[in-house]
């Protein structure tokens, strides 16, 4: 059994389509086709079922899949570990995040201290992050909700409050506490689906007994907070979003019922060789979220 079976393996499995695998790994069909056919012969169990021209993945292939991609796993990360030891490579962090609002602040605060240090960096939905954690892609992530998945250790980093904003002229706007229930019947401009605060503040709305009216989506707090101001909606807006702001959101109101807070968290895979670079990040974020004065 050789890597270049197993490579290929791997590349037929995530297709499932001999034709496209065999273009996407530049090799005649008829030759990667042998390439399965010894492999599974190697193996004594069929790794597709066939039907036709079509190939699906059966449970041998996919309990074998695992391994080979452990295997490529556990290769890629002794590799990035050499090149540390040959000091080649140790200085970028891959960093994924769904609070783009901490990211600048952070990152330059910690360049000061580790100028030689670059980043590599993503703004991603939960799942999307879990999934890079998994396959080990990535150094770290941050994000609101927690990441669980093989593996995976995320470690709790603050708590914060989150409050609703309210445009100049709302009727709600002289208040400075509300029970979430009062705007079940308001827009909402709110985060993308499948984002961490998204996930968050809708369960809110489940617990005050509704499900609010999304007007508008997006991932740029400050546009959000611009269309409140214009007077197209309400939005939840984390207590985070506040620190050095100079451009505050308007009319804050404290939520009474439910309580509504979220926990930031960093995570990472213990799969994943980290660099001494990487764990002086991970050792910093500790350190800067613990001095944030919320």
């Amino acid at each position: 059994m050789e890597l270049l079976q197993l490579k290929y393996f791997q590349t037929v499995a995530r297709l499932e389509h001999m034709t496209k695998a065999a273009e996407e790994l530049q090799i005649a069909q008829p030759s990667l086709s042998k390439t399965i056919a010894r492999l599974e012969e190697d193996l004594g169990v069929p790794l597709f079922d066939r039907k036709n021209r079509q190939l699906q993945l059966n449970q041998y292939g996919r309990l074998f899949l695992e391994r080979v991609n452990r295997v490529f796993l556990e290769l890629n990360e002794g590799k990035r570990e050499l090149e540390e030891l040959l000091e080649r490579g140790q200085t970028q962090i891959t960093l994924a995040v769904s609070i783009p609002r901490v990211l600048p602040q952070l990152v330059s605060s910690f360049l000061k201290t580790f100028p030689d240090i670059k980043f590599q960096q993503v703004l991603e939905s939960t799942s999307s992050m879990k999934s890079l954690l998994e396959k080990a892609e990535i150094d770290f992530c941050i994000s609101s909700v927690e990441i669980v998945g093989t593996d995976i250790v995320w470690e709790p980093l603050m708590t914060e409050q989150i409050y609703l904003v309210v445009p100049p002229n709302h009727p709600l706007a002289r208040r400075g506490k509300i029970y979430l229930h009062e705007v079940k019947e308001e827009s909402f401009i709110s985060m993308n689906t499948g984002f961490g605060f998204r996930n968050v503040t809708d369960e809110f709305c489940r617990e005050a007994g509704f499900v609010p009216n999304i007007a508008f989506e997006g991932d740029e707090p400050v546009v959000i907070g611009d269309l409140v101001r214009q007077g197209l909606g309400v939005a939840f807006v984390p207590e985070i979003s506040w620190l050095d702001n100079a451009n505050p959101f308007p009319n804050k109101l404290e939520i009474i019922e439910p309580k509504c807070q979220r926990t930031i968290g960093l995570g990472w895979s213990k799969r994943r060789y980290l660099s001494d670079a990487a764990k002086q990040f991970r050792q910093y974020v500790k350190e800067y979220f613990s001095k944030i004065p919320l």
